[in-house]
């Protein structure tokens, strides 16, 4: 089979992860456990899911002039991701997220620095790019124009375009409209849909709930695809996870419950490894968790 060509568009961050016994207290002062650098970012944690997936990616966004943005582009090399769009700029920093992870759980402070140096008319000489892909992926961490821009370019090649609405923030209409498929947490639902009526929106949406799996809505039905029950190590990622294992599967032809379910499956074994890129699992760790899965039922 041929692999399924992706484009992404967002953000590129170097992760800077602190691992404690417990989250500080306002004001609080407290020794941490464990200290790592990690290549992130929703665009590039994507982007990198997908590939290990199977699929062929391409990138699009921006990282500073600096050491990190050399070492973001450096590891994205080195996971086959093709960076030919990503662009260097000069006058901001490459963007950086403050990760805490403490009892399973996590808090996050995103600075988009290069990233929100992306324009819309970034994206025009990459056209091609984005109209020759399968499916194309996009996130919140770049500026709004730029995620405007995107879906209207691949709503125009008739690509389908999933729009991960993270960090929630409410979208333009239009978005709404020419999006394939929306896949917002629960938290970014409320947001997402506090001055619009979702159910104009119903049949493109997947909500993601965690350990429980993703609701779908299918002539007019709703549908709780479950998820799986796994040794919980780190969550950071496993949203972008799902996202870069729901484009490959739609990619490839599944149909959504099917792509939903391989989407979860790559999620849940996420999770049970530190650093969002890191617990990224590959194809064949996807399939056979899935083959044992339907053996045991």
């Amino acid at each position: 089979m041929n692999k399924p060509t992706i484009a992404v568009i967002g953000s590129l961050n170097m992760d800077l992860v602190t691992v404690a016994a417990r989250f500080p207290n306002q004001g609080e002062t407290i020794l941490g456990e464990q200290f790592l650098t990690t290549p992130g970012g929703k665009g590039a944690n994507q982007a990198v899911a997908a590939v290990r997936l199977g699929a062929d990616v391409r990138m699009i966004g921006a990282v500073g002039d600096d050491a990190f943005g050399q070492e973001l582009i450096r590891s994205l090399q080195n996971e086959g991701v093709s960076v030919d769009c990503v662009k260097p700029v000069t006058h901001q920093r490459t963007g950086v997220a403050a990760i805490t992870i403490s009892q399973q759980d996590n808090r996050i402070i995103v600075v988009p620095g290069a990233n929100h140096a992306l324009t819309p008319e970034d994206l025009d000489p990459y056209e091609s790019v984005i109209a020759e892909s399968d499916v194309c992926l996009v996130q919140l961490e770049i500026p709004l124009p730029v995620v405007e821009r995107a879906v209207s370019i691949a709503h125009r090649h008739g690509v389908r375009i999933i729009v991960n609405p993270a960090p929630a923030q409410p979208l333009p209409l239009v978005v709404l409209e020419q999006a394939s498929f929306l896949t917002p947490n629960e938290h970014e639902r409320a947001i997402l849909f506090d001055k619009m009526d979702e159910e104009l929106f119903a049949d493109k949406l997947i909500v993601t709930e965690g350990a429980k799996g993703v609701r779908i809505w299918q002539d007019g039905q709703e549908r709780l695809i479950p998820g799986f029950h796994v040794p919980v190590v780190d969550t950071t990622g496993a949203g972008d996870t799902f996202n870069g294992a729901l484009a490959v599967a739609l990619a490839e032809g599944k149909a959504l419950h099917e792509a939903c379910r391989f989407a979860n499956a790559a999620a849940a074994l996420s999770v049970t490894k530190l650093g969002a890129q890191a617990g990224m699992p590959r194809r064949q760790e996807v399939e056979s968790f899935l083959s044992k899965q339907r053996e045991s039922q």
